[in-house]
């Protein structure tokens, strides 16, 4: 929905409650499209906020691997040169 500027002051509160149940509310002056209120949560999902790269890590790390396959063989590595 539209709300010219003064329309917009005046009934603030409306205009919030639209942006969390119905969506974006844009906010015109002298007729042209100059703000948008959004609901927190799809201000959220627009920011992309991320968790810590740590805790994602800790989140997605496997399980269940071996321990023997991150140790370290004798034949890995370069040839040595003599």
């Amino acid at each position: 929905m539209s709300w010219q500027l003064q329309e917009a002051k005046n009934r603030l509160s409306e205009v919030i409650k639209a942006a969390a149940t119905k969506g974006p509310q844009i906010i015109t002056v002298r007729g042209k499209e100059t703000a948008v209120v959004l609901s927190e949560r799809e201000y959220r999902a627009l920011c992309g906020v991320r968790e810590p790269l740590g805790t994602y890590l800790y989140r997605t790390a496997p399980t269940g691997i071996e321990p023997e396959l991150f140790e370290r063989r004798d034949d890995a590595g370069r040839d040595e040169f003599a």
